[in-house]
């Protein structure tokens, strides 16, 4: 058991540093690292400069000969038959070239043929073919090169040499069939066949590459725009889930505001009551009085004062006292209800009608039942706020004009505003879109570029979290600049640290507003810049940058540059810059990366809904490579 269990802790030292997983034909080099053979060849595929281990960076002159590590295979399989882990599909690493067969000399059978003297009809070695070359006599005989199909050139009939070829019946000949059989035939040389041969078979070939890398300019050309519908998608999502709610917010002010009138009218009621019962209550204390002095006098019954004595009843006795009708009945109230019944009534009815006949519908001229109260004369027409709205069958304009909210509808006789509240509302929020300055990057000159001074109005001061770097990942500067090492950080082990992936995230994370900062970078080189969740994985070969949901990464492998996301590459114009700017709009839902020189390129954007706050995240992998948060000024 104690050996099983050292055995399972050994996953990571058989773990690949390029691909993350099990090694597969493990080769090593001379520095002492080792990699999966088709990694190490894929990294070094293309190379121009100096070829180098990737983990080290150690230079080699020339390409190093790769052996199997027999030792490191024999612990993967222990391994893989300990941990249950199946067995990958083997192919051998050092594949046998296997040379074609060797011609041997016609005269010594050992020694291999360097020439073919077709004259001779015999191939000959270094020593046997020198009289062909030094001695007189043999100067007519035609030399080539060895040829292995010296036999099958001889014609079945004569023995001689094939030397012709005849265009009748499309086959080889000889001297000798041409003046018999062939005698008459249209022919051409051998030479002159196989060159027309290999030109039209050459053109061939050039047709068959051109149609194949149309074809895949086309695949790419799709997937590119698969992916770009996918965002299209979701941004006009985006925008109907405003549209939406701009409505709701409308109906829900609207409410509000029912609500509010209802409360006048029960604060009015209440203060009429209040009145009443007042004045009532001064009634009944005069007419307590007037009770009080006829009491009085009727204890005094045999007096002279009795006889003398008379009282009048206060005026308040002609008063007939009433209970009043109170009722929550004004005409504002009366309309708010019975707007709101006719406005469900008229939404109930359009919703009931298929999408695409809708706009149909609400155009200006067209029948569509209006609700008896909307149709008094008194009061706004519903139609006086629609305006007509077309959805361009090209999504990537995205050509949208919202129509705006139906205003609220008030009593007769009360009093109407002139202005829509929902194109007010609009109108605000597009000057405050002006405002905010977007236009410079929606427009299309930012395609071109952006000015810096621009992006710096959006700027923003981050810091490394040193409680999420991996322990190959130094911090220094005051936590500004994150450089890669072989010996590791004695960094203390919290779940919050990446484990299996060189990374590392800012203290910030973001979830409204706009945010830019800017990147100085070392190398363009095994490196990768994006921004990640705060619940991404930290400890799976899953917690690599753009290999999830949950990040965002535009990733330097080698000379290659690819934005990723949820292990989706999409293979970017590398434009080598040493300094990145990155925006983040979290409103919008996108971020934007330049290339940041005296102005701003930019050469990617993620469009994407926020869900949470994201983190601007970092992958270094190349020993001494580093990355640095740049202090912006202009």
């Amino acid at each position: 058991m104690a050996e099983n269990m050292s055995l399972l802790g050994l996953e990571d030292e058989l773990t690949c540093s390029i691909c993350l997983c099990l090694f597969e034909n493990p080769v090593s080099l001379i520095c002492g690292h080792s990699f999966c053979a088709s990694c190490l060849e894929a990294t070094w595929k293309d190379r121009i400069s100096p070829l180098s281990c990737p983990q080290c960076r150690m230079a080699f002159s020339s390409k190093p000969e790769l052996k199997k590590n027999t030792v490191l295979s024999a612990v993967l399989d222990a391994y893989r038959i300990k941990a249950g882990v199946p067995e990958p599909v083997k192919e051998p690493f050092e594949a046998k070239k296997k040379d074609p067969d060797e011609i041997k000399c016609d005269s010594c059978m050992e020694a291999k043929a360097v020439k073919t003297c077709l004259t001779c009809m015999a191939s000959y070695c270094e020593d046997h073919v020198r009289p062909h070359r030094e001695n007189a006599v043999f100067r007519a005989h035609q030399l080539s090169d060895p040829l292995p199909d010296l036999m099958e050139r001889l014609c079945s009939d004569h023995g001689k040499l094939m030397e012709f070829y005849c265009v009748q019946h499309q086959s080889c000949i000889c001297s000798n069939c041409l003046q018999g059989v062939h005698k008459g035939c249209e022919f051409i040389t051998a030479d002159d066949r196989r060159f027309k041969q290999k030109t039209d078979l050459t053109d061939k070939l050039n047709i068959l590459e051109d149609k194949t890398d149309k074809n895949q300019q086309v695949i790419t050309q799709m997937k590119e725009q698969q992916t770009k519908f996918k965002e299209l998608a979701t941004t006009r999502k985006r925008i109907l889930e405003v549209e939406y709610r701009q409505i709701r917010e409308a109906i829900d002010r609207d409410e509000k505001e029912a609500m509010l009138a209802i409360d006048k009218e029960q604060e009015k009621g209440q203060s009429k009551l209040v009145s009443l019962m007042k004045k009532f209550n001064e009634n009944v204390d005069k007419m307590n009085r007037t009770k009080s002095e006829i009491n009085i006098l009727l204890d005094q019954s045999q007096s002279l004062t009795f006889l003398k004595a008379s009282v009048d009843l206060p005026s308040v006795v002609n008063f007939e006292p009433y209970i009043p009708r109170m009722t929550v009945e004004s005409k504002e109230v009366v309309a708010y209800h019975s707007s709101a019944v006719a406005l469900k009534e008229w939404i109930t009815k359009l919703m009931e009608q298929p999408a695409e006949n809708r706009i149909f519908a609400l155009k200006p001229g067209n029948q569509f039942p209006i609700p008896a109260l909307l149709q008094n004369p008194l009061l706004p027409h519903p139609r006086e706020y629609q305006r007509d709205f077309s959805v361009s069958q090209d999504m990537s304009r995205m050509s949208l004009a919202s129509p705006a909210g139906a205003p609220k509808t008030k009593a007769l006789g009360a009093k109407q505003k002139n202005k829509n509240p929902n194109k007010e509302l609009k109108e605000h929020k597009d000057r405050k879109d002006q405002k905010s300055n977007t236009q410079p990057l929606n427009s299309p000159a930012a395609q071109n570029f952006v000015k810096r001074s621009e992006l710096l109005k959006y700027g923003t001061i981050l810091n490394f979290d040193v409680r999420t770097a991996h322990k190959r990942i130094s911090l220094s500067e005051n936590n500004t600049k994150a450089t890669v090492s072989d010996d590791p950080a004695h960094y203390p082990d919290i779940p919050l640290r990446f484990s299996v992936c060189s990374q590392v995230l800012c203290t910030k994370g973001f979830s409204q507003g706009r945010h830019y900062w800017e990147i100085k970078m070392s190398s363009n080189n095994f490196c990768g810049l994006g921004l990640a969740y705060g619940r991404i994985d930290r400890k799976g070969p899953a917690s690599r940058l753009g290999r999830n949901a949950e990040s965002w990464c535009v990733e330097w492998f080698n000379v290659k540059l690819s934005a990723w996301h949820n292990s989706i590459e999409t293979v970017l114009a590398n434009p080598n810059p040493s300094r990145v700017g990155i925006l983040l709009d979290c409103d919008q839902g996108s971020a934007t990366l330049y290339n940041v020189q005296d102005r701003s390129f930019p050469f990617h954007t993620f469009v994407f809904p926020f869900t949470e706050a994201v983190y601007p995240a970092f992958w270094i992998f190349s020993n001494g490579s580093s990355v640095s948060l740049c202090k912006l000024t202009n």
